[in-house]
């Protein structure tokens, strides 16, 4: 039977707003990527979550990003290396705390927004990301887009390494996201993204934003917490998956 792991990014409100149903989206998903209060979140919400998390049975993440909390962290941001590798320390350190509070750990690290895109080419960023993961604990297996600069310097650091694939996102021929900014790059229909999610756990070919086939290889599927319907198209990717036969479980034990 094939196995996958089913992701989302949850804790991302702030203060008094909130964004996305955490509560609803943990009784789906079997990993959680916890926002560690860079670009998203705070200590009430990630206290929150992480007791829910422990409570749904749901594997913990530090979804770890630039300090940009204006921006969501979605902006690029050129920031000293030293200092980049001292804000992911911090955040997985922050989100720890609160892991163990609920009797649990951190048990992966997936970078956010600008910075995940920018770690697939930006060697030098790459490697100060990966220096903290190093730092930290190097038993902690990092999530990202195959083919990253991400994954291969976590890879050749003697990190675990897991390829993610997205859901509810448009793909470039050559595997990389589609940019938000431009159109199609978020998808919506909940019984098209669950269909896509069977063919790439299955290994088998979806359709790039340019109409060839790309196939992807995923050990976990990410449905954004933050996308209009999320719960719903969750449930549908969670339906079809293991009505295709697919096991869904956490990959970080």
């Amino acid at each position: 039977m094939t196995r996958v792991d089913l992701n989302s990014d949850l804790g991302e409100g702030f203060g008094q707003w909130t964004l996305g149903d955490d509560d609803a989206l943990l009784g789906v998903v079997t990993s959680a990527n916890v926002a560690c209060g860079f670009h998203a979140s705070d200590a009430t919400i990630m206290r929150r979550v992480c007791a829910k998390a422990v409570e749904s049975g749901v594997a913990i993440g530090a979804q770890v990003g630039y300090r940009d909390l204006p921006g969501f962290g979605r902006r690029f941001i050129d920031v000293e290396l030293e200092s980049l590798t001292a804000d992911v320390v911090y955040q997985i350190g922050a989100l720890e705390g609160f892991a163990r509070i609920a009797g649990d750990r951190v048990r992966y690290v997936k970078p956010h927004g600008a910075l995940y895109n920018a770690i697939v080419h930006h060697e030098e960023q790459a490697a100060a990301v990966v220096a903290a993961v190093v730092a930290y604990d190097r038993a902690l297996p990092v999530l990202g887009l195959p083919g990253s600069a991400w994954l291969r310097l976590a890879a050749e650091a003697g990190l675990t390494v897991v390829h993610e694939a997205f859901a509810d996102r448009a793909y470039t021929p050559e595997g990389t996201l589609v940019s938000r900014r431009l159109p199609g790059a978020v998808l919506h229909d909940p019984a098209e993204i669950a269909a896509r999610c069977v063919a790439m756990a299955a290994g088998e070919p979806i359709t790039d934003v340019e109409g060839g086939e790309l196939t992807l290889h995923p050990g976990s599927i990410c449905v954004h917490g933050d996308t209009p319907g999320a719960v719903e198209i969750a449930r549908q990717v969670r339906t079809a998956l293991t009505t295709a036969g697919v096991e869904l479980a956490p990959f970080a034990g």
